[in-house]
């Protein structure tokens, strides 16, 4: 054994047991990065059902267990089907179930991973803002919490209409339709209607008050290779630390008309989800072993916040102070038509026409004399009585509002000619967004709460500022697949892209008022890249083996609010955006990858098969930006303009090994382990203070993940077990503050009720979901934005049970 499995077994053996250091030891370098339940075959074509190497139990109606074939591509790629998702937790978010997969860390403070204001991703050492995100293709945006430019793919389709979720963890294909992807890409793909009529109804129940809806009507194939279904759902579940209500409603319909000539997809979402917040707990260098794990709300107990302001509680609290409420509210309007045109037998022309509204507000409803607030308003109302301003209650409402309208138009044309595929893409896309940052009353007499929206109700007391954002993009690609032997393939091909973006300001805020702000910039900033290559290769190296190599330049493009994120808009004054312009690149990355992957149909006593990959990588990132935070605590209510600078480069280096064994027909063992060491190449400059952070891990990102998913079947029960090991994180820029790693447990146990022929209820499943089993008390999300002494981290969720009965009819 090389000393590489020598460490991967130490490893596996510290975090999940000696099983998992014989599944390393078993396979070897090939372990899958595929679904435990799937066999793929490397023969397959792209995008068909790969064989399955065990009967599976009969999936929910409206679910299709497609695999992606990761044989086909010349860069690391890894999936999970719909079915495996909704064994995970029914409902769960296609972002949370990439969890299971190599080389990703995804944390959020409820179980679904539906509330986005603390979520957090890395995938390779690139945080969620660095990546892409589609949706059969629609470009989804950069899942900035503060929305701009799209939605998260949990609101974009409803957890069960997923048909799959595919990870490109290093480098996205060409032809993606985003400005982000600078980390690889994650695509949703949603589920075709069914080819025979049926319904579908799924109702969750448990902890804490949840209950969950999801019903589906597929129409069955009609008329001339017609068929659609319609779908919704609604979930209500209390935060599982204060009473708030999170959930909301959803609807999806999908039209689809397949004939000879090419095929029609029409497809509409409708989502309108509110979810209260958590808030983060700040940590500092002397607070990290007694600061509280949790800070929740006060709401509903409107007298007893009264209590805790007269008596001057919340002082005592610090930065911990209790907030009345936080909500996130989103309301989104999404569809799309597409069409693939069979031109010829060699040509194929696809057209996808989309559009997407949001209108969204995140609320917080707190005191008024916390994190600065009283110098804030004092800009507004100088020499008055603030709580009489507000209301008489202590507190104020303050809101960011929200409102995105874009659409655009994805065009491919693939053409064959012999041992040529040669393909052509084109994307376009116009962004029309604002954002204001409003305070309202909060009256003594007539408190709000945080499931009305003060617009609706009260005139803002002060509109601080109001922004309106502009945004073309504009995306091209070409790339040829050369077959150049019967086992070796070839692939090369470049993409640019260009995006003009300008703002304007109708409300500016005070001079002074907004830390380290004069006032928003305006004007135009536009970043156009034409040369973005690609090069990759896939070699067939055995009828088990296969090797691929590939080589990726990417780009971010800048960020385009005044509300959120490293945005050029959100600079502090004119000069700064004139100096922006001419001094700050956006970040760029050269991606290496390099794998193995394998299959094998084995007869070693009880072990029947594996299949599995092994990649390596390297990505020099380069033009890091960095907002250099102008409070000290990384969250404040009190917000305000970053400086926003190029702080150098970053080298990764890393490796993921996966791996599914069968054990016959009824057990598998699927594991997967990946090192990551992403860390800063050089110091960077703050004011006049020199930074040391040369030399430094990514802060966020561990070096160490392991997961494993066991899983068995047998006649009507199915069962899995899944577990999840997280290495130990920096907290600072500067690696004076860290997390402990931890690990964690959630299964699953199910039973498909027998049935005779010709009933009514046609499939009929039970199943009970236990999340973080064994109660684990540890960090979840981070939120880092200061050099060194202070951070903020987010509880993981509880122990938390939920049983779902699904019947097809």
């Amino acid at each position: 054994m090389t000393m590489f499995s020598r460490t991967a077994a130490r490893l596996l053996c510290g975090a999940v047991g000696p099983v998992a250091v014989a599944v390393a030891v078993a396979v070897g370098f090939v372990p899958v990065a595929v679904s435990a339940q799937s066999l793929v075959a490397k023969d397959a074509e792209p995008g068909s059902p790969a064989p399955v190497a065990a009967p599976e139990p009969v999936p929910a109606a409206g679910q299709d267990d497609t695999i992606v074939v990761t044989g086909t591509a010349t860069r690391s790629v890894a999936q999970i089907s719909g079915v495996d998702m909704q064994k995970i937790l029914p409902g769960v978010s296609p972002l949370k179930a990439l969890q299971t997969l190599p080389g990703v860390t995804f944390l959020t403070a409820d179980p679904w991973g539906n509330n986005e204001q603390n979520i957090s991703l890395f995938v390779h050492g690139f945080n969620a803002q660095q990546l892409g995100y589609t949706l059969d293709g629609l470009p989804l945006g950069d899942q900035n919490y503060g929305n701009y430019n799209g939605l998260s793919p949990q609101r974009a389709i409803i957890s069960e209409n997923v048909s799959r979720v595919t990870l490109a963890s290093g480098a996205g294909d060409l032809g993606t339709a985003s400005t982000s992807n600078l980390g690889g890409t994650i695509d949703t793909f949603s589920s075709d209607p069914r080819k025979e009529m049926g319904v579908q109804i799924d109702q969750t129940l448990g902890s804490h008050s949840t209950s969950r809806l999801f019903a589906r009507i597929d129409s069955g194939t009609f008329g001339n290779g017609n068929s659609f279904y319609i779908s919704g759902s609604r979930q209500k579940a209390k935060a599982w630390d204060f009473n708030g209500i999170q959930g909301g409603y959803q609807a999806n319909a999908k039209f689809v008309h397949d004939d000879s000539n090419g095929k029609l997809t029409l497809y509409a979402a409708y989502s309108d989800k509110t979810e209260p917040n958590e808030d983060s707990t700040v940590i500092t260098t002397a607070t990290q072993g007694t600061a509280p794990y949790v800070r929740p709300f006060k709401f509903p107990d409107f007298q007893g916040m009264l209590n805790y302001l007269n008596s001057g509680a919340y002082k005592a609290d610090g930065s911990n102070y209790s907030n009345y409420y936080g909500v996130a509210a989103r309301t989104d309007y999404l569809g799309y038509v597409k069409y693939d045109w069979n031109v010829s037998d060699r040509v194929t022309f696809s057209n996808q026409a989309y559009y997407h509204h949001n209108d969204g507000v995140g609320i917080i409803g707190g005191p008024i004399d916390v994190a600065g607030l009283p110098k804030l308003f004092s800009f507004y109302y100088p020499g008055q009585n603030l709580t009489t301003v507000f209301g008489g209650s202590g507190l104020a409402t303050r809101t960011t509002e929200y409102r995105i309208a874009r659409g655009g138009l994805v065009s491919t044309v693939g053409i064959d000619l012999g041992a040529h595929h040669i393909e052509f893409g084109a994307w376009y896309e116009h962004q029309s967004s604002s954002a204001y940052r409003r305070w309202y009353p909060f009256p003594v007499n007539d408190p709000t709460t945080p499931y009305q929206r003060p617009r609706d109700s009260l005139t803002p007391l002060i509109t601080q500022y109001h922004s309106e954002v502009r945004v073309d993009e504009y995306q091209a690609h070409i790339q040829d697949s050369w077959k150049l032997l019967p086992t070796l393939t070839l692939q090369g091909g470049v993409k640019s892209t260009f995006q003009n973006a300008s703002q304007r300001v109708p409300t500016q805020p005070i001079p002074g008022s907004f830390t380290g702000s004069v006032a928003l910039p305006v004007g135009k900033i536009d970043t156009h890249k034409y040369f973005l290559p690609q090069l990759g290769a896939l070699w067939d190296a055995t009828d088990t083996e296969q090797v691929f190599v590939n080589v990726q330049k990417n780009i971010r493009q800048f960020q385009t609010s005044a509300a959120a994120g490293l945005s050029p808009f959100a600079l502090g004054s004119q000069a700064a955006f004139d100096l922006f312009k001419d001094n700050v690149e956006p970040e760029t990355s050269w991606t290496y990858e390099a794998g193995l992957r394998s299959h094998h149909a084995l007869s070693l006593g009880p072990i029947t098969g594996f299949e599995g990959q092994i990649s390596v990588y390297h990505v020099d990132f380069s033009n890091r930006l960095l907002g250099i935070s102008p409070t000290p605590v990384v969250t404040a209510v009190v917000s305000g303009a970053a400086i926003l600078q190029n702080v150098g480069a970053v080298k990764t280096d890393g490796v993921d090994i996966a791996g599914t064994i069968r054990f016959g027909p009824h057990f598998s063992f699927y594991d997967a382990l990946s090192y990551n060491n992403s860390r800063y190449e050089q110091d960077y400059v703050s004011g006049t203070t020199t930074v040391g952070t040369a030399g430094k891990k990514v802060p966020g990102s561990p070096d160490w993940l392991n997961k494993f998913t066991a899983s068995a079947n047998y006649d009507i029960f199915d069962a899995q077990l899944i577990g999840d090991y997280i290495g130990k994180r920096y907290a600072t820029y500067t690696n004076d503050l860290s997390v402990k790693s931890y690990f964690t447990l959630s299964g699953r146990i199910a039973a498909r009720v027998p049935l005779s022929e010709g009933q009514i209820v046609k499939t009929a499943t039970v199943s009970l979901n236990v999340t973080n089993i064994t109660n684990k008390l540890a960090a979840s999300t981070l939120s880092i934005g200061a050099a060194s002494g202070t951070f903020n981290q987010f509880p993981v969720a509880p122990r938390q049970v939920f049983g779902t009965i699904s019947v097809g009819f």
